[in-house]
């Protein structure tokens, strides 16, 4: 299973927001972190808006930062509502049913399906703190001495 390019970014742009909560950051700021195009990212960003999970503030001074804390941000949630749908195959499209000559006689649904729920219920027991990790003795020293 693959997620689609545009979950992928919103889950970087997420994760990228949990790492940077002490300010807003601009869309800019994002494409010229990740190499991604600022169009797409302007798409990713207003989906992420539209369903809750970041605020955006236009203007001198604007930017996104998360609409809630990171630890109460799932996973889970966010892939359902970017992803949309996960038609892992053809007879998944509710458009298609009837048009496959196996569907009376096929268990793919059932097990593609299952399969599916497995992996949402996994996603489901993180939150977005989870995916930050948060830097060794070290490396706190080394970021320490450059904010000096």
């Amino acid at each position: 299973m693959q997620l689609t390019a545009h979950t992928d970014y919103a889950l970087r742009v997420l994760i990228y927001l949990a790492i940077n909560t002490e300010k807003r950051v601009t869309i800019t700021e994002l494409a010229d972190f990740f190499g991604i195009s600022r169009n797409h990212l302007v798409k990713v960003v207003h989906k992420l808006g539209v369903k809750g999970f970041v605020l955006t503030v236009r203007g001198k001074g604007g930017g996104i930062c998360l609409s809630r804390p990171a630890r109460e941000i799932s996973v889970g949630n966010v892939v359902r509502e970017v992803e949309g749908h996960f038609q892992m195959a053809e007879c998944f499209n509710p458009k298609k049913q009837g048009s496959c000559a196996l569907e009376k006689g096929c268990g793919l649904i059932g097990l593609l399906g299952g399969a599916v729920e497995q992996f949402l219920q996994t996603l489901d027991k993180a939150v977005l703190s989870d995916l930050v990790s948060q830097p060794s003795a070290e490396q706190f020293v080394s970021l320490t001495k450059l904010e000096r």
